[in-house]
């Protein structure tokens, strides 16, 4: 992605438009529906009214939810969600002045709030060069609403796993594949990779939680006219509408996939993270805001954590039932296939091929990236020959120069290009005796997996 000096429309955006406003959320639930709306004014001159839905499954009864939690809890939860869905509204213009009015916030969720922003912005910050720190990014005020109070609620040992159609939530739904039967996929806004997935595993439409989430029009408006646009910590909104699938659902446990490799900064010697929200600091931040604030009834945590992109590339390689339909391309989500030109897609290639052979590589993406010439400012930026990795969900350079040289290892024709180019660069002798060894058999001890969950998953290694 291209950086551009918006430092001045920061400016003058933050001066015209003094306040952004969380004015209210309200919900509903009909017979085949839980509906939720935001409403969302910036400076009194642009309203956003987002929307979630959750449709009715034969798993779950939408009908009996109030019978099992208080109005409190659920107000909690919802207006929680608000918090982070007002970001992709607020960061257009970001206004200096952020004003909650449905509820009380303390100091210290103030804190956790303003570190998100911040934190989670981070690469919008840096491509649109502003110069701020999180001090100075913003104001929040929430000192007029009504206070919320944390609950305990009855829950049950069974576990949401949230699919992304890509290899690693692969990898978590079949290591948990022994607890098939009290597991429950949950998908935002459902594509053709995380359908195919579920399919593939054994679930229907509907044995799966799936939530509809809608963009308002207004803002690619203000997209399309020039206002203030990036990247927004995705993962954190999944994070808490999870809380909201397992109060509605029963689930105690939800499984997401991240995994080490996400705690590495993608500017180097910066705390710039494209996957700050993916990270362990997040998740041990999220674990406790949720704890103190809202309940202690649910255990988030990240299955794959003490592990790196190698070790998810060779176990994704014993799923081959997966190869034709998981998809991690952001730029062809949409009509569900690999772009075959994005970093996302080389990165994809690279981790997989120690283990997976370049026919099947070559049938999954439809050509041999590792040919294609015009990948190399992308192949230099991962394997760490440049100061920026690309702004994506990737692995780290020794991941990537690992996988590279037991690729060349195992290659018994001639080099493809990138191969051929790779072996001329001083990188290439740092890392031509590795056998990834190292990075097979790490395992990483800051995790919050709990005993059933951590034997499952070093059995799973193990084997």
């Amino acid at each position: 992605m291209n950086k551009q000096d918006n430092f001045y429309k920061y400016t003058s955006f933050r001066n015209k438009y003094k306040f952004f406003s969380y004015e209210k959320y309200s919900y509903y639930i009909s017979d085949s529906c839980f509906h939720i709306k935001y409403e969302f004014n910036l400076n009194d001159t642009f309203y956003f009214k987002p929307t979630i839905n959750i449709p009715q499954k034969e798993i779950f009864n939408l009908q009996s939810i109030t019978e099992n939690v208080s109005i409190n809890f659920l107000n909690n939860i919802i207006f929680n969600i608000g918090m982070v869905e007002l970001l992709s509204y607020w960061k257009t213009t970001c206004s200096p002045k952020i004003i909650i009015k449905p509820h009380f916030l303390t100091s210290e969720q103030i804190s956790f709030w303003k570190k998100l922003y911040y934190n989670g912005l981070g690469e919008f910050i840096y491509l649109n060069s502003i110069q701020t720190d999180e001090d100075q990014f913003c104001e929040i005020y929430a000192n007029s609403g009504s206070k919320l109070f944390p609950e305990s609620i009855n829950t049950i040992t069974d576990t949401l796993v949230p699919i992304g159609g890509g290899k690693d939530s692969v990898v978590t739904l079949e290591l948990l594949s022994s607890l098939k039967t009290s597991n429950l996929p949950l998908i935002l806004n459902p594509r053709g990779a995380t359908l195919s997935t579920i399919s593939t595993a054994g679930y229907s439409i509907n044995n799966i939680f799936e939530i509809q989430r809608t963009i308002h029009p207004q803002l690619l408006k203000l997209n399309e006219e020039g206002f203030l646009n990036g990247h927004t910590p995705f993962s954190a909104l999944l994070a808490f509408i999870s809380i909201l699938a397992a109060v509605i659902s029963g689930k105690k446990n939800i499984a997401l996939s991240n995994e080490s490799s996400a705690n590495e900064s993608t500017i180097v010697n910066t705390n710039i993270n494209h996957q700050y929200s993916k990270t362990y600091e997040f998740e041990h931040d999220f674990r406790t805001y949720v704890k103190n604030y809202i309940s202690d009834s649910f255990n988030y945590f990240s299955f794959l954590r003490p592990l790196n992109e190698l070790q998810i590339a060779k176990l994704f390689s014993g799923f081959p039932k997966y190869f034709p339909v998981f998809k991690s391309c952001n730029a062809g989500s949409k009509t569900d296939i690999w772009c075959g030109v994005c970093s996302k897609c080389l990165f994809t290639y690279i981790i997989l091929s120690p283990f997976i052979t370049s026919k099947l590589l070559i049938e999954i993406f439809g050509k041999n990236l590792l040919d294609d010439i015009n990948l190399r400012f992308y192949f230099d930026q991962l394997i760490g020959i440049k100061n920026t990795k690309p702004f994506d969900c990737i692995g780290t350079p020794d991941e990537i120069n690992t996988a590279l040289v037991m690729t060349i290892r195992k290659t018994e024709n001639h080099l493809p290009r990138l191969l051929e180019y790779y072996k001329t660069l001083p990188i290439y002798k740092i890392f031509e005796d590795t056998d990834g060894k190292i990075l097979l058999h790490n395992y990483n001890k800051n995790h919050f997996l709990t005993e059933q969950f951590e034997k499952i998953l070093i059995q799973k290694i193990n084997a």
